[in-house]
């Protein structure tokens, strides 16, 4: 099958202000625990609504987990099968074994989807550092991988010397600032504010470091009971700081084990969808500034294009009006693509 390069921009519609009301609305099953499943040496939380096949696997970013698809899961769930996670350490999840690499990370969701009965195969959703996950898990275990969907997915395997450095200097700012913000909450004492700057939002003047979950807590898509149970666990879970430090840290590894172990996707459908406007841009900012943004965005992807190459049945869509968090920003555009690579019987709405 020939490869599909496609480039998309895509407007909200009627029907995804409708099923982001209902989502938003409905949100109170991610305030608790979901259902619990062995993995081995940890215990994963997952919440799977709908019935059908494939599976949806989605899987969050880099602190986050399960409410992170708030806006997709409801509406996936109508079509076929879907399951959000927690991954070790977040959320509802037992904490895991160190260290937190994505072959881990993999093995620990395979096991706990058989150890659960959740069928395959897997159409796996992957935002951010779940990318690096999904990825991994396709290279581990491919006879059981539908396709997989990138969110806006980290891609340091394929990126430039630049973007590398880039993002080293970065993690390194933000690893010291977890394990003093970590340090803090396990020895009760006063907490730091988040620092103001390594984030892709600019957080409130002494907002406290446990508030930098998601894009910065309390989130606005959410509903109140949601954020309280997402704010109780961020204040008190030093699992989760310990889970975001190794992950952090170990990216670098991850991404030289997609190099060495890179498989093809064959026919499997993969879907790319990349935001173009992590900064925020707007008529206000400044026409140097913009242009400097522009550049940034460009590169990004094009490195996010050098993924196409895995499978023969891909495309990216680009998507300029979204910000990282493309499910938050542009929900529609992630329903669209999924459903897209769905069999067409399962596609269909009862």
């Amino acid at each position: 099958m020939k490869r599909r390069a496609t480039l998309v921009s895509l407007a909200f519609t009627f029907a995804a202000c409708f099923f982001t009301v209902q989502a938003a609305t409905n949100d109170a099953m991610y305030a608790h625990p979901g259902r619990r499943a062995n993995a081995g040496s940890t215990q994963l939380n997952f919440y799977c609504t709908g019935t059908g096949s494939p599976t949806v696997v989605f899987d969050a970013g880099w602190q986050d987990w399960s409410p992170s698809w708030v806006l997709l899961q409801p509406v996936i769930a109508r079509h076929t099968r879907t399951c959000t996670y927690d991954r070790a350490g977040y959320g509802f999840s037992e904490a895991g074994p160190m260290p937190r690499t994505s072959v881990e990370i993999a093995k620990e969701l395979h096991a706990a989807l058989h150890n659960a009965h959740i069928p395959g195969p897997y159409l796996l959703v992957g935002h951010s550092f779940g990318g690096y996950t999904i990825r991994t898990f396709a290279d581990l275990y491919m006879p059981e991988v539908y396709g997989e969907v990138f969110v806006d997915i980290e891609a340091f395997d394929v990126a430039s010397p630049k973007e590398i450095a880039d993002a080293e200097r970065t993690h390194a700012v933000a690893v010291r600032a977890l394990i003093q913000c970590r340090n803090a909450l396990a020895s009760h004492q006063p907490l730091p504010p988040i620092p103001m700057t390594g984030h892709s939002y600019v957080p409130a003047p002494n907002t406290p470091c446990t508030h930098q979950f998601f894009r910065g807590l309390p989130m606005k898509e959410w509903s109140s009971e949601l954020n309280t149970a997402v704010l109780h666990l961020a204040d008190t879970r030093v699992a989760s700081f310990d889970a975001s430090i190794s992950e952090m840290r170990n990216m670098p590894a991850d991404a030289t084990w997609l190099v060495k172990h890179r498989h093809s996707f064959g026919e499997r459908p993969l879907v790319i969808l990349t935001a173009q406007n992590h900064h925020g841009d707007n008529a206000k900012t400044p026409p140097a500034v913009h242009q400097k943004h522009l550049a940034s965005e460009h590169e990004h992807a094009l490195t996010q294009a050098k993924l196409l190459s895995l499978s023969t049945n891909a495309k990216q869509v680009l998507v300029p009006d979204s910000g990282h968090y493309i499910q938050l920003d542009q929900p529609q555009i992630v329903i669209d693509a999924i459903l897209g690579e769905l069999p067409k019987h399962a596609s269909q709405t009862p």
